[in-house]
Formats: C-alpha cells, structure tokens, sequence
C-alpha cells in the first residue's frame, strides 16, 4: 500500500473554505478587469445594415433613425438607401422592379460576407428579364413561402373580438379591375359568369376609378366580389382577398391557385373558389340563391382572426432582420429564372 502523506487527509471544512476563496478570487478577477472578461464572451451590439439599393416604391418614406424598432419592434435592423455605406452594408436589397436590363448599375464589387436579395412581389408572368441575373443573388424574398424571405400581401392574425361585422349589402356582386387583357384566364371567367348575373365593375378599366378612401366602402356594398387573380401561381394571393374582399367585409370570389393552396392562407368556410363549381352557371346560382344564415357562415373566421395587411415597404425591409439568423450562408441561386418559373 501507498504511504499516507504525513498531513493526512484534509478535513471537509478545509474543502469548502478553498473552494469558497477561489470562487472569490474569481470575481475579484472579473470586478477589476471585466475588459478581459468580455474578449472571452464576445456581444455583437452593432446593427445589421441593410442597404437598399434602390427602393421599390416611387416615393421613398422617412427611414432615419431606428425606424424599424419604433415602427415595428424589430431591434438591431439599420435602413439606409446611402450607397456609400457599401462596404458597411451586411446586406443590400435589389428590388426587381427597380434593376436595369444590364448590370451596370449594380456595385462592381461584393465586400466578403456580404449577401444580396433579389426582392419582387409580381408573378412569374409580369417578372420580365430574368435570365441576365444567374449567378447574382444569395436570397430571394417574394410572395412564395418557399422563399428565404417570405412577404405576403396580408395574413390573418388572432384576436379575441369574437364578434363578426357584415355591413350592409345593396348589390349582389363586385369587382374592381385596373388592367384589363382579354388573353388571361380572369377576364375569360368574367365573361361568361357575367352571362348569368351582373357584376357591378369599377377602376380604370371600366372608367371607373376609386379614390384610395372609395375602395373599401364600396367594395363592402356587395356580398361578393370577385378577386381575381391576374396570373395563376403557386403562392400568388394579392390585396385582392385580403384588402378589397376579406378587410372590406365581403366575400370573395376567388381565382387563382387551387383550393388547397388559399386554405394555406384563410381558412376553408371563409371564401368561394371558381373551381368549386361544374360550370359558371351553377356558380351563379349559388351566389344567387343564398339565404342569409348560410352567407353569415362566410364570416366565422372574424370571431378569432383579423386582417394584417403589408403594404409599407419599411415593415417588409426590416422582416430581413428577423430572418437573418436562420438564412443560409454561401448559397447563391445559379438560375433565378427558373427557380421564379417553377
């Protein structure tokens, strides 16, 4: 056996009052040279700089300041349209509206680490030129939820109002219609729904055009409105069902990507989608014949959501802080086109 050292065991006593002297030592270190301490436990306090490079609008609203923490809660997110901050910038933003059919407008160089997204709320159909942009962009932020950054036109949101506010109808059908092409599907379904009940038509195309404020209350007139979709796509769900059908209090008439696809977005007793029917003429017969219980069944969904609408770019810029973190890294899209297309 091993010889027993002459001092013999420590006592239990002795154990603790060590362990509590180092434990002191240990703070005193960190009180009188936190510096130190701070190197071992680094903090990234500075704001992600995002820098867009041109904005998509026309007009460019006020985003001096911390606009997207007083506007929206979302801290450590920088705005800036100032292309000197290039270097600076941990991403820069490239609307698609906005990018000239060559490249030279765009930076000459891309500073390491830095990712670039290409941003476009329009559909495949009315996104022209995109095959000169392989090999560009790091992210993409659209209307598609399989996007890195996802940007809907709206979204239902919980409340707890559990009421429902239908206003008062004095006509049957609407819609309000900017662009009108008789080549695309909406125009074609328009015309023979139109054989068997009449659509009350507003905007430009009908030289009827809505004020801003005129929309809403006009729309809300109606039991149904059409909400159209211009293109047909995966994903593509504009203002026309969440502002002019859903926020004015009617019900929507939906065309655009399947059934499935809108029950993704709203749920499924709160719209009539085109493809319901066999043919137009029962779907006008429905809209026709409905009794007044069965049509307040449309609007149970106000008993526990409410409509958010995205329609200040500054809110839909600043998302890209909040998703920062979980974006992946190293990734650029080789054909953008037909990622777009599929």
């Amino acid at each position: 056996p091993l010889p027993r050292p002459p001092w013999g065991r420590p006592s239990m006593k002795a154990v603790v009052t060590a362990g509590v002297f180092v434990t002191t030592l240990w703070n005193l270190r960190c009180f009188f040279n936190p510096a130190e301490v701070s190197r071992e436990a680094p903090k990234n306090t500075e704001p992600l700089v995002v820098l867009v490079w041109e904005w998509p609008a026309k007009q460019v609203p006020n985003i001096s300041g911390d606009v997207c923490h007083e506007l929206y809660g979302i801290t450590g997110c920088w705005l800036t349209t100032e292309r000197r901050l290039l270097g600076q910038a941990d991403v820069v933003v490239f609307p698609h509206t906005r990018l000239q059919p060559g490249r030279d407008r765009l930076p000459k160089e891309r500073p390491p680490g830095q990712n670039w997204v290409w941003v476009s709320l329009e559909s495949p159909s009315n996104t022209k030129a995109l095959a000169g942009w392989n090999q560009t962009f790091n992210w993409v932020m659209t209307y598609r939820r399989d996007s890195d950054i996802f940007i809907p036109y709206g979204k239902l949101v919980p409340n707890r109002s559990a009421t429902m506010n239908i206003p008062v109808k004095t006509n049957l059908v609407s819609w309000v219609i900017s662009n009108y092409h008789r080549t695309q599907k909406r125009a074609e379904v328009y015309k023979n729904l139109s054989r068997y009940l009449h659509v009350n038509i507003y905007g430009k195309a009908n030289k009827k055009p809505l004020c801003k404020d005129c929309l809403l209350p006009t729309t809300s007139k109606s039991k149904f409105y059409l909400a159209f979709e211009n293109s047909i796509y995966q994903d593509y769900i504009t203002e026309k069902l969440w502002r002019n059908s859903l926020m004015a209090g009617t019900v929507p008439v939906v065309l655009g990507p399947p059934r499935a696809n809108y029950e993704q977005f709203v749920p499924a007793d709160s719209f009539i989608h085109v493809d319901d029917f066999g043919s137009l003429a029962e779907l006008a017969t429905f809209l026709k014949t409905m009794n007044s219980s069965r049509y307040r069944q449309f609007f149970a969904w106000q008993k526990r959501y409410s409509v958010k609408l995205y329609t200040d770019w500054r809110e839909r810029l600043c998302t890209i802080c909040t998703a920062y973190p979980s974006l992946p890294r190293g990734h650029v899209y080789p054909d953008l086109e037909s990622w777009f297309n599929t």
